[in-house]
This record gives C-alpha cells, structure tokens and sequence, in this order.
C-alpha cells in the first residue's frame, strides 16, 4: 500500500486571507490530513480555540498524531454542516475565522478503503463516514441497482462527463451477469467506453460523480456555508478551497448573495506554478474568502 503524503492546497494564501488575530475562535471545517490546522496552530499561538472536524473516523487518529497533549485545540467528528451541533461539542457559541477545503483527503484516494480510487482494489462504498452516508446509499448501490438513465444524469451533471450515457449503459449491461463490487471493476468497466489518454484516468470524472452523490456534497457545501455564517461574528472571515467546477460556482454564487462588498476574493486565487509544480493535485484548485461586515 503506497503511504499517503498529505500536501495541503493553497496553505499561505488562505491562512494569510483569513487574517487571524489574537483571541479568535478558528475552525478547520475539512480536517483531512491536519496541514491547514498545523499551520494555523503553530503561527497563532495566541488564538482562543482551533476547532477541527471530519466525518471521516480515521481523520481522529490523524489529529491525535498531530496535536497530542496540545492546549485550546478540539477534534469533532461530525459533518462540517451542523455547525451549532459543533460548537456546542466544543463549547463555544460564536467563531472568527472558518476554512474550508472541499478536496477529497490524500489519505482517502492512496490509502483507500472505502472504493474512492479507481486505482485501489477495494470495495464500492465512497461514504466520507465509515458507517456510511446519511444519504443512505452507497456507491455500490447505485451502480448495482439505480436505472440507467439515473446513473448516467449524475454522471453527466456532477462529473460533466460527455459520455455518460455510454457508461451508464455499459455499467447496466456489465450488472446483468455480475454485481460490480469493486472500485478497480467499475474503472475497467469505464476504460472500455473511454480510451486512456494523457495523464487523466477515464474514470476520474464518473467517480467524481459517485462520491458528489453518496455524500449529497453540493447540496452540503450552501448548508455548511449559511450554517457557519450565522454562528460568524462581525469582521470574521470564511475561506473556502474548491477543486472542480461545481463547487465553485456553488461558492461564487453563495459569496455574491450576501453582497459584493463583504467578498475579500473579487477573483479567486489560484496556485502558483510552484505550488502546481510540486503538488499536481492542486492544478483545479480555487480559493475565494468573504468577510461578514
């Protein structure tokens, strides 16, 4: 099993836009690997809290690593949505600055158990949560039982893929004679309707859109921004990463609704091309920060 290196995105451009000062309240809403969070403990020793969730059970283990016997620091598991259900886990009511990467973890595609990668051997789940999605269904599901034009609208909407119904018809056809039980099963499956070419797998856009739809994450990404913008005090900060096209409109159009004047990203910020030179996984990144006035 390759060991995962977690490369945090767009680290010195949100921890600089989210301008943290003495006393905040800070929140880390996407833990994953813990690179943001680190960066913000140890630059802001003076903060009054850093708090870090996730949905996924061994996101915790990654935090005990990080941050064992440190002081003004908490780690819920919980979705990043709930945000009064957290603050009151971690016993403050309101908070100052709120970062947000929606990329999915290094440490869920290379060390993969739950079928997030096409290139892992394992089975077809895509739940952020280890006792699955609140949506109630699973990758495996929908591949094994969803219609064939449902299969190929989420791949078409969510994964902008061109040749989705191709997929899906192929997906229904390759059920008929055995369940799809495996990520690596549904990427050959995929590699037969689409040829491999360049440096991108046939099966990144389709997959992508599996996991949008196991963990209902559009919808989630305007839930968890209304929910911590209510609990944000006045001049607190909001900074969120985006990684495909989706997300960020989704955010852009959330931003522009609470005025132009509070957006601090008229353009989001993208990598440099260092950053894009020595992390290929930030090539789609997008960072846009607003500030409640």
């Amino acid at each position: 099993m390759e060991i995962a290196k977690h490369i945090p995105v767009l680290l010195k451009e949100s921890i600089e836009g989210l301008s943290i000062k003495k006393g905040d309240v800070v929140v880390d809403g996407t833990f994953g690997g813990g690179g943001h969070s680190k960066e913000i403990y140890e630059n802001f020793p003076d903060i009054k809290k850093l708090i870090c969730i996730d949905l996924d059970e061994d996101a915790k283990n990654r935090y005990e690593d990080i941050f064992k016997n440190k002081t003004h620091i908490d780690f819920i598991l919980d979705n990043f949505k709930n945000s009064e259900q957290i603050l009151l886990k971690a016993k403050s009511s309101v908070v100052d600055k709120v970062i947000l990467d929606l990329g999915t973890s290094t440490f869920q595609l290379l060390n993969d158990t739950r079928g997030f990668s096409f290139n892992s051997d394992t089975a077809l789940s895509m739940s952020f949560s280890k006792n699955g999605s609140h949506t109630g269904f699973s990758a495996y599901d929908i591949v094994n039982s969803w219609g064939e034009d449902s299969i190929a609208d989420i791949i078409f909407f969510y994964g902008e893929e061109k040749k989705a119904k191709l997929i899906a018809k192929a997906i229904v056809n390759s059920r008929k004679n055995t369940p799809i039980k495996k990520s690596s099963e549904l990427a050959s499956i995929i590699e037969t309707v689409i040829k491999k070419r360049g440096k991108i797998h046939p099966a990144t856009k389709t997959f992508q859109a599996l996991r949008i739809t196991v963990n209902d994450e559009l919808q989630v990404i305007e839930q968890a921004l209304d929910a911590w913008w209510r609990v944000l005090n006045k001049n607190g900060r909001i900074a969120v990463i985006t990684f495909h096209s989706l997300e960020d409109r989704i955010v852009k159009r959330w931003m522009k609704k609470q005025t132009n004047e509070r957006v601090i990203t008229k353009k989001p910020i993208i990598p440099t091309a260092i950053e894009l030179k020595i992390n290929k996984r930030s090539r789609s990144a997008k960072l846009r920060i607003i500030e409640k006035i």
